[in-house]
This record gives structure tokens, C-alpha cells and sequence, in this order.
């Protein structure tokens, strides 16, 4: 087995790595790169292999910089089978057709700007016409969903005959799994644990991560894995403080929101405070129509909800639906919410204010300090979330500068990702005969104290790869 790191290598997006054995070629997820326009653009478009000779794919979960970039695979070449959960199938059925759809719009906006300023800046991925090209249309995420294998939760699958795997649940989004692989070589058994994105014990509508077996080698993830969470019981009472100030002021509440996963916990949360009596009764807004879809998704998957939401369900209540609240999926729709002047609340995608309504709300809405941002999740380096979460009292929306007045707070408790004491339980019961440890999908600073509480903690070597760095697993 050779494993290769392509990408979430000294960095959280983009996860996508190599697994050479048996002759067969396989990716443990292929996600799409976020950052820095001219580093995204080359990132996402040049495969470090040829997509042709991939086999399969075994996807995580259906997060963007996890799943985003199947589509540019599909186009340049693949046609294996990508294995997933069906609840992730069902997700990706709507994320990248979504994703396409803004990769178009993206397109479509530079090329108009370049013919109002017949020069077009900061952009390397011209055609032979001088347009820019979107990275994959719609038609590619409709070609990739086809190739979409449902595997469920515990059951083994054989890739070749010496190589199966089983998925277990990461307790990070709907349908989110760790993947358990298994090589066995003349009498040699090799495994090799991908954690995908691990999740958070109690987390709102989903279940646990799973305990997993032992296995010899691991690739962990390591978001939070220098920070400690706050507890997640805390998180209604800060939410509710925030929303009453907001309202007091007179000002609109407004939240960068991951389309699936947190949007869907927010509406919980939100439904649950109104029940309470804890915070006003304000008009709630979730303005993503891809949020709107994937709410459907999870309506369609309640075995996967945890007890406390099926006993939500069974009081026959609706998790993700009350008088107050109402999803937008029309862009005229959208805009008429600029024009509100009593104070509400705006869940928009996308997560990391990169793409989306969420850019026009917060153009609208950064500039008046009765306003409140509210950050719920990850923000990765050079975004515009990460410049607000920073402090920033300036930054660029739709490549114009914006004044920041508005207060930015954060909700970390809110977080779908482990912390580092959490990262540690998780992999206790992984960690005898683990012979090495590689450290993804997170910053240095990040790396570097996980890096360090584990080779005290459980005396095993850690690695942290760059991209394009390759490693032997030897039984």
C-alpha cells in the first residue's frame, strides 16, 4: 500500500489522497481547494495524477472540500464507482449541482467584467479566447452522480480480493463516515484508518462518532486540533444573548452558515428557544436554496437523527420547520430582504462567506452597527469570514471595500469538528499496534500541538505531510 497526500496537506481544504495497492488506484475523498483565487484556480484544475487510471473513490461525507471536486475528475476522465453513504449520495446530489451552478456564475461574472475593462486581473484560466472557463459545469455534476455507490454503515466491501473496507460513523454531518481499510498479502494484514471529518460527542440531530477498531496506520484530521471547545450545553444560552442584544438594537442578525449540517442544527436550536420563550419572536430566514434542498435530505434519512431529535419527531413537532421561520429559495426573494427594517434573522450559505447570498446580505448589512455577524463555523485562511472573524475593518465584497460596523461574534461551541481533547478519545481505542499517525486537514499551529499531545500521549510517531508527499504502509 502507498498512500500520496494531494490535498488538506498543512491545510483544511481540498482533502484528497492517493491509495496505490494491488494495482488499483483509489481516492479517499476529492474536494475542492478554498482560498485565494489564483491558488484555488490552479489547485482544483491540475490532478497530480491522470483521473483516467483512478478506480473508485471512497468518499467521507459530502462537504464541499471534501466532495467538490468529483466533478473535474468526471470531466477529465473518471468513470469508477464512488463509494459512499446514501445519505452523502443524496447530499452530493444537491451540493454539486449547486457547486456547478456558482462555478458557472463565477465564470459568467469575470467574463462580463472583462469585457466592461477588456482586461481581466488575477485570473490564470483562460481559454483560447480569452474567456475564463467555470471549473465544471452543471452537466459534469450530473454526470458524476450516476457513478454514486451506496455502502451501508458496518458492512464490509471488497475492492479486490485482498482489499475491503468498512465505514463507520464520524458523528460530523449527515451520512459523515470514517473508513476502515483492510489488506491482506500472503499472511500480512496491513489496515489503515481515514477519519474523514470527525464530529463531536452530542452534537444537535446526529448520532456519536462510532468507536472503531485498532489499525496500523491513521490519517486524522486535525481542524481544532491545538483548541479546546467550550462546552456544546453552553451554546443556547450564548445564541440566545447574541439574538436578544441584536434585536434590542434594533439590528438584523446575520449567519455564514454551512448549507448542510449547521444551517439544519441552527433551525433546531432557533425552534427550541422560541419554545422557551428565550429569545423574541423574530422572523427566522434561511435563504439557501441548496439549505432548502438538503433539509429535504434529511427529512428523507431520520434513522440516522439521535434520540433527542426522533423524540422531537415522535412529540410530533417539525426539527427543522416553525410559524416563524421560512426557507427562500427565489434570488428576488432574497434581495426583498434588504429592504426589512424590524429586526430578523438571515441564515445564508455559504459557510465561509467565499460564494452565495451570504455575500449580498453581508454587503448590505456589515455597514450598520445595530448588525450582529454571527461566525458558527471554520473559517480557512485568506476568506472573507476568516478577515471578519480577524477583525478586519475593511474588506472586499463583490471586489469592493466595506466598512466593517457591524459586531462580529463567534459560536465555536457550534462547531461539527472535534477539539483536540476529543480527537484524542476518538482515537484511543485506534491507537494499539498504530505504527503511524498522519496529521490532515488542518493549519501548522493546528498540526503541531496535536502532533505533540499524541506522540506524549500514546508514543507513536506523527507525520505531518506536505502535498505531494508519499509513504509506504508496510504490514
Amino acid at each position: 500500500m502507498r498512500i500520496t497526500f494531494h490535498g488538506a496537506a498543512r491545510t483544511v481544504t481540498g482533502s484528497t489522497h492517493e491509495l496505490q495497492v494491488d494495482g488499483k488506484r483509489l481516492l479517499l475523498d476529492c474536494g475542492l481547494y478554498q482560498g485565494r483565487r489564483s491558488d484555488a484556480n490552479r489547485i482544483n484544475r491540475n490532478f497530480a495524477f491522470s483521473p483516467s487510471d483512478v478506480d473508485a473513490v471512497l468518499l467521507s461525507h459530502a462537504h464541499i472540500d471534501h466532495s467538490g471536486n468529483l466533478p473535474s475528475l468526471v470531466k477529465q476522465g473518471f468513470r469508477g464507482p464512488i463509494y459512499s453513504s446514501a445519505a452523502t449520495e443524496d447530499l452530493c446530489d444537491a451540493m454539486l449541482r449547486d457547486s456547478a451552478y456558482l462555478q458557472e456564475k463565477d465564470a459568467e461574472f469575470i467574463n462580463k467584467r472583462k469585457r466592461r475593462r477588456r482586461a481581466i486581473e488575477d485570473v490564470d484560466d483562460l481559454d483560447e479566447n480569452g474567456t475564463v472557463e467555470p471549473l465544471y459545469t452543471i452537466a459534469d455534476a450530473e454526470a458524476t452522480i450516476p457513478l454514486f455507490q451506496r455502502v451501508p454503515m458496518h458492512q464490509p466491501t471488497e475492492i479486490t480480493p485482498n482489499l475491503r473496507f468498512e465505514t463507520y460513523e464520524a458523528g460530523h454531518i449527515l451520512g459523515s463516515n470514517s473508513i476502515h481499510l483492510v489488506h491482506s498479502d500472503n499472511g500480512t494484514r496491513t489496515s489503515l484508518i481515514y477519519s474523514g471529518d470527525v464530529g463531536r460527542p452530542d452534537l444537535p440531530i446526529i448520532h456519536d462518532p462510532d468507536k472503531l477498531p485498532p489499525a496500523s496506520y491513521l490519517i486524522m484530521e486535525s481542524t481544532y486540533g491545538g483548541r479546546l471547545h467550550k462546552p456544546a450545553d453552553l451554546v443556547k444560552g450564548k445564541l440566545a444573548a447574541i439574538i436578544n442584544r441584536t434585536a434590542q438594537q434594533g439590528g438584523k442578525l446575520i449567519v455564514p452558515s454551512f448549507a448542510v449540517g449547521r444551517a439544519q442544527q441552527l433551525v433546531l436550536l432557533l425552534h427550541e428557544l422560541v419554545l422557551e420563550h428565550k429569545i423574541p419572536d423574530l422572523q427566522v430566514f434561511v435563504d439557501s436554496p441548496l439549505a432548502v434542498n438538503a433539509t429535504e435530505v434529511f427529512r428523507k434519512h431520520p434513522d440516522l437523527f439521535d434520540a433527542d431529535t426522533r423524540r422531537f419527531l415522535m412529540e410530533g413537532r417539525d426539527p427543522f420547520g416553525f410559524s416563524r421561520l421560512r426557507y427562500i429559495r427565489e434570488a428576488s426573494e432574497s434581495k426583498a430582504l434588504n429592504d426589512l427594517r424590524y429586526p430578523h434573522i438571515i441564515i445564508s450559505a455559504s459557510g465561509m462567506c467565499e460564494a452565495g447570498r451570504i455575500l449580498h446580505h453581508l454587503r448590505n448589512g456589515v455597514g450598520d452597527p445595530r448588525n450582529t455577524v454571527l461566525i458558527v463555523g471554520f473559517m480557512a485562511e485568506h476568506t472573507l469570514g476568516r478577515k471578519l472573524l480577524d477583525g478586519e475593518r475593511e474588506v472586499n465584497i463583490f471586489g469592493e471595500p466595506a466598512i466593517v460596523r457591524a459586531t462580529v461574534e463567534k459560536l465555536n461551541e457550534m462547531s461539527g469538528h472535534a477539539d483536540q481533547n476529543e480527537l484524542l478519545h476518538w482515537m484511543k481505542p485506534i491507537s494499539p499496534g498504530l505504527k503511524k499517525v498522519f496529521l490532515v486537514h488542518g493549519e501548522m499551529l493546528q498540526m503541531e500541538a496535536l502532533k505533540q499531545r499524541i506522540e506524549e500521549e500514546h508514543k507513536v510517531e506523527v507525520v505531518i505531510p506536505q502535498r505531494g508527499d508519499s509513504f509506504v504502509l508496510k504490514g
